[in-house]
């Protein structure tokens, strides 16, 4: 197999037959030997129907059902663990990635390189999702001392032995274009065409890329445990000055500091143990949820899976 085309489907049930339609134009004219691996992440538009209808008339594509909604980069690890080819396309099921880049990044990643990912120079979303976006990434390379490009995106062109790499990574919480680049190999990437969405909005709310960007920021990088630390110093050593200010003023200038400065420093302090707590018990819950060790994935079903009936 020389090319696998992994994507994780979840919404966008009307983009599948357009979708498979254009990657087999593309896949077609650089080589018989390829696969669609179109992994159902519990889709609530029942996707699952289509990519049965896909695999039943094409034995290039291998439908791969979840047992339950796993998330977008469990689902798309489940694809990456079941594909064959030497060349791994990684993509979305809405269109904004175009097939048609395909040959392009390809071409760049021979020479030389074993992983090539797509830039989306002008990228045809929200304003408010831009700004989130780039707001965390500034956010993210503070914490993690990296320097992560927000305009790269899942689509991408991976050599074999890379994605052998990241799939034998254990962490529970993983992000495909960070942990891809933690790995080291030899990357680039190319400007290209970002389309708008084929059909509806994205199922990503302000409360799941909330919820996402703590799980990679404590899940990454112990920067923020020391900020805190920093922070508890500072407020001792103000307080510290503070008190020998009070001190001062009551004995040589005989002002009264009265209550409302106890009050305050109680407020104070009690906000910053709390947030200190909170930041630890985050660093915890991750220890607790990786300890566990649970599968990150449950496959219900593998259709076209048998390669030699071809």
């Amino acid at each position: 197999m020389v090319f696998s085309a992994v994507i994780p489907v979840y919404g966008c049930r009307a983009a599948l037959p357009e979708l498979h339609r254009r990657l087999t134009e593309t896949l077609s004219s650089m080589t018989n030997e390829y696969e669609i691996v179109l992994v159902n992440d519990n889709c609530p538009e029942n996707s699952w129907e289509v990519i049965e209808e896909l695999c039943a008339k094409d034995p290039h594509v291998k439908g791969i059902e979840l047992s339950r909604n796993f998330g977008q980069m469990n689902a798309m690890l489940a694809g990456l663990d079941n594909c064959t080819g030497d060349w791994v396309i990684v993509m979305d099921c809405d269109l904004q990635d175009r097939p048609e880049e395909i040959p392009r990044l390809y071409a760049k990643a021979q020479e030389g390189y074993d992983v090539v990912f797509a830039r989306r120079a002008e990228r045809q979303d929200s304003k408010i999702k831009i700004f989130w976006s780039n707001l965390f990434y500034k956010v993210y390379n503070f914490a993690t001392d990296g320097n992560y490009d927000g305009a790269l995106c899942n689509f991408s062109v991976i050599n074999r032995k890379v994605i052998d790499a990241y799939c034998g990574m254990n962490e529970q919480y993983r992000d495909y274009v960070m942990y891809i680049k933690w790995l080291g190999f030899r990357s680039t990437a190319l400007d290209v065409e970002h389309n708008a969405r084929f059909e509806g909005e994205s199922s990503y709310t302000f409360k799941r890329r909330m919820n996402m960007a703590i799980e990679l920021l404590t899940s990454q990088s112990d920067k923020m445990l020391k900020l805190v630390v920093g922070l508890g110093f500072g407020m001792t050593l103000l307080s510290f000055i503070a008190i020998i200010v009070i001190i001062i003023q009551y004995f040589l200038v005989d002002v009264d500091p009265g209550w409302t400065s106890i009050v305050a420093s109680n407020f104070l302090i009690g906000g910053l143990v709390i947030l200190t707590i909170g930041m630890v018990g985050l660093y915890v819950g991750n220890i607790f949820v990786q300890t566990k060790d649970r599968p990150k994935y449950v496959i219900r079903q593998i259709i076209n899976d048998d390669k030699d009936e071809r």
